[in-house]
């Protein structure tokens, strides 16, 4: 594969009859799109779970459900005795509701932008990582890759997501450049969101080689070699998408 394009094969999905997702998941979705149709902004009051089920044509408790969801990925705030409201979170780049007000975790074509947008961060702040990268930043990028590869190996999920975002952060960080940094945060929240509506956080197909890419990103920013950097981080990204791909397209297709 050409390290300077992403996989082939990024045409819009197209669901076909009688495929099966739970249903907190399409709640979900319909969900963030009806934020975007109804203009609601950060902070803005939304329906009611009543009013969400009534002109979603679901039932509560699935609407629940997908509250639950979107609450814990950050998409919507829910308060006791008064509601439930978009969220007002933000980061440093501004409002996390802004970047996100458009992406829909499920949709592919929303899922290729983002690697390709995060392609551009991550390689960008591997080149600048591999020049500029104290022994401190070193040994925290070193200690991130190895938590990531235990997570694999002892089948913790949680543990590998932990070493996973420690480590890409952990080279965002080496870049010395606090705005890579808030966009490598930014964009690893909406893959999150992925994950946590559609892929409901497992480790994908991938994990393995994910900690043999990590370990080979770092060799190449410990050697201050910026484009070995640059093409191992690409490398791992395209293939993290591939995985995505895979893994959504099971679910979407059955």
């Amino acid at each position: 594969m050409d390290s300077a394009s992403l996989p082939a094969g990024t045409g819009a999905v197209t669901r076909e009859p009688g495929s099966y997702r739970p249903g907190y998941e399409l709640v979900a979705e319909q969900i963030l799109e009806l934020i975007a149709e109804l203009d609601l902004r950060p902070g803005d009051r939304m329906p009611t779970e009543n009013e969400l089920a009534t002109r979603l044509g679901s039932s509560r408790t699935v609407v629940r459900e997908a509250v639950k969801i979107l609450s814990a990925i950050g998409r919507i705030r829910a308060q006791k005795g008064r509601g439930l409201y978009v969220s007002d979170d933000d980061g440093m780049l501004g409002s996390s509701a802004r970047w996100g007000g458009f992406f829909h975790p499920t949709d592919l074509d929303h899922v290729y932008m983002l690697f390709e947008f995060r392609r551009v961060q991550e390689t960008a702040a591997s080149r600048l990582a591999a020049t500029r990268a104290t022994p401190a930043e070193l040994r925290a990028i070193e200690t991130a890759a190895e938590t990531c590869r235990q997570g694999h190996l002892t089948g913790q999920a949680s543990l590998f997501d932990r070493g996973d975002d420690d480590f890409h952060l952990g080279i965002a960080t080496a870049s010395h450049n606090s705005f890579l940094v808030a966009s490598v945060r930014e964009a690893r929240r909406l893959q999150q969101q992925s994950k946590a509506i559609g892929l409901h956080g497992t480790v994908g197909g991938h994990a393995e080689e994910a900690t043999q890419e990590h370990a080979a990103i770092f060799q190449a920013i410990r050697d201050g070699d910026p484009e070995a950097a640059a093409a191992a981080t690409a490398l791992h990204l395209d293939n993290t998408l591939e995985d995505y791909r895979r893994e959504i397209q099971r679910r979407v297709f059955g």
